[in-house]
């Protein structure tokens, strides 16, 4: 395995970390002070990231906040890809151009971890299908033109469909205020006797659920895994730059113990995740399952970026307390990866059921 980049990845990762550093962090404060991001500047950051052919990257390297990421790079879910004819113009195309938003609804009130668990459903009719239900934490759900919907379509048959913003009968509710994440939305999507073509079936009915985890198991690697070391990393320099220049009893603060400590427990565990992440994205390029090496991937990344943030609070002192600094605020952000996309727990479950079925083939090499 060679995790080594070529010239044109490092020469991506350059124009990225540039585009970031120029057009989104300087948007971060207002963002946080307000809440939100203005739709003049959204629509600006996304045609320039178009413009650099940086659009629709589902796994963009760098350092910036949520809501940017998600104007300014895109993401098109992996289920689109199964459209066929005339979906492919009116959905899938839109979406790779940038021309038209999508956002994936799985979660309800019911069915958070347990995806299968959901109640909205979506009974056929002459002329196509007729949803009802509800999702509620929809990243996205403002600006988004369509939505991936998972509904049921029988007893036991989850089926997904494209849902257009407008239709009669589909009505966006109340923004789900979080301790993290501003200028995010988390919407609540309501459906109540949508009439859908027959054509908005994406792929097979009954074929939903595969197609939803499919996508979690890339978003769960991409935008969480992934995301999660980054943002380690970046605190992880911040902390560095800080121990370095921070003077007490005489001597910068890195120079002592406790602190060295910590320094290097994080160093140490980023590259960890980080390999981990490599490894398991290597894996689907080589067409493998790698299901149980993402869940892996998604409790220790996720629980990386909480140590590491928690250690940035610590040692910062009162400043990383401190909203002059950004530190309390990739506190805040950083818990919420414990949770979505399947919880520590969930994932704790499924590794430790693979590794009673598969044993050492699940953490030896050539087994």
């Amino acid at each position: 395995m060679d995790f080594s980049l070529n010239d044109e990845q490092k020469m991506m990762i350059d124009t990225v970390r540039r585009f970031i550093a120029d057009e989104l962090q300087p948007l971060e404060g207002g963002i946080e002070e307000h809440g939100f991001l203005a739709p003049d500047k959204a629509r600006s950051i996304h045609g320039k990231a178009k413009e650099l052919g940086l659009y629709a990257m589902n796994m963009p390297t760098g350092h910036t906040t949520d809501i940017l990421i998600r104007r300014a790079f895109g993401n098109v879910y992996e289920p689109l890809l199964h459209c066929k004819g005339e979906q492919v113009g009116r959905w899938l195309q839109p979406a790779v151009q940038g021309t038209r938003t999508c956002a994936i609804t799985i979660t309800e009130s019911g069915a958070g971890s347990d995806a299968a668990g959901i109640k909205t459903h979506a009974k056929k009719t002459d002329s196509g299908w007729v949803l009802n239900g509800a999702k509620h934490f929809i990243s996205d759900g403002e600006w988004s033109d369509f939505f991936l919907v998972s509904a049921r379509t029988g007893e036991k048959d989850i089926s997904m469909f494209m849902v257009d913003k407008g239709l009669p009968g589909f009505t966006v509710g109340k923004d789900q205020k979080m301790m993290g994440l501003r200028g995010t939305p988390h919407l609540e999507l309501f459906f109540d006797n949508v009439p859908l073509e027959s054509v908005a079936l994406l792929g097979e009915e009954g074929q939903g659920f595969k197609l939803a985890m499919g996508a979690l198991n890339v978003v769960r690697l991409a935008q969480v895994g992934a995301r999660a070391v980054g943002k380690a990393s970046h605190v992880c320099e911040l902390m560095l730059d800080y121990a370095r220049e921070r003077k007490q009893f005489g001597q910068r603060i890195g120079d002592f113990q406790m602190v060295q400590q910590q320094l290097a427990d994080s160093v140490i565990e980023i590259n960890a995740a980080r390999w981990m992440v490599y490894h398991a994205a290597w894996m689907l390029d080589q067409g493998l399952d790698a299901r149980e090496q993402i869940a892996m991937v998604k409790v220790q990344a996720a629980e990386t970026l909480g140590r590491v943030v928690d250690r940035a609070v610590q040692i910062f002192g009162g400043m990383g307390f401190c909203k002059e600094l950004p530190i309390e605020r990739y506190y805040r952000d950083a818990r919420i990866y414990r949770i979505f996309d399947g919880t520590s727990e969930i994932h704790r479950s499924v590794i430790a059921k693979m590794a009673m079925k598969k044993g050492a083939a699940l953490f030896d090499v050539n087994r």
